[in-house]
């Protein structure tokens, strides 16, 4: 049993855990992400968030106790110059562990452990959560949209053309109804011709040839 043994050892010594944390601390300082054991990872984020918040002050003593646990001026250059820029506004929480299974030799639990603000996909996904609309605050939103609309620019109208002169209207005058009085002409007897009669044949009458005498 464990009781009261807030520290896991890791089954190693002291030196060798110390050593092997500030490894780990550089490693993840540099790529931004580590693939460990969960056990490790948990006493990592113990070992390095300290670091990180002292960090926040680039003063030569924030400088040297941090490179004591280190022992790498290219990880405390890194921390100082970008990550600490980075987190200034985070008051905690700079790291995030992400577990991933078991491992398959010894089955041991493994993970991710990674800045929390160099996780640009997770960052994109977090959303304002949304407010629970009422009538009334809809209602007052549509009137500051209103107020804060700006004002419409007026449009350069176009000359207009002068106009033709208009002909002057007619008056349509509706048609009378004449009663036309129809008079009854008499009708007047119509002379008939008579047929004349059909000319009669004539006939003309030929002329025969003088008969020759015959020559005895």
């Amino acid at each position: 049993m464990r009781h009261n043994k807030k520290i896991n050892h890791l089954g190693r010594t002291h030196s060798h855990r110390d050593a092997m944390l500030s490894n780990m601390a550089v490693s993840l300082l540099k790529h931004k992400r580590i693939f460990t054991t969960l056990a490790k990872a948990k006493e990592l984020r113990k070992y390095v968030e300290p670091l990180i918040t002292k960090s926040k002050e680039d003063t030569t003593h924030s400088r040297r106790v941090v490179f004591k646990n280190l022992n790498d001026k290219y990880a405390v250059t890194e921390l100082f110059k970008d990550i600490s820029q980075k987190i200034g506004d985070r008051p905690g929480g700079y790291t995030r562990i992400i577990k991933t299974g078991n491992r398959l030799g010894d089955n041991a639990s493994m993970c991710f452990i990674e800045l929390v603000d160099y996780n640009e996909l997770m960052l994109k996904d977090k959303k304002a959560p949304a407010k629970a609309k009422t009538r009334r605050s809809r209602r007052k939103s549509e009137e500051q949209a209103v107020e804060t609309k700006a004002p419409e620019v007026p449009k350069a109208k176009a000359p207009k053309a002068p106009k033709a002169a208009k002909a002057p209207k007619t008056t349509e005058v509706e048609p009378v109804e004449q009663e036309i009085q129809v008079t009854e002409v008499e009708e007047t007897p119509v002379a008939t011709i008579e047929e004349a009669p059909a000319e009669e044949s004539l006939e003309i009458p030929t002329e025969e040839a003088p008969e020759t005498e015959e020559t005895t």
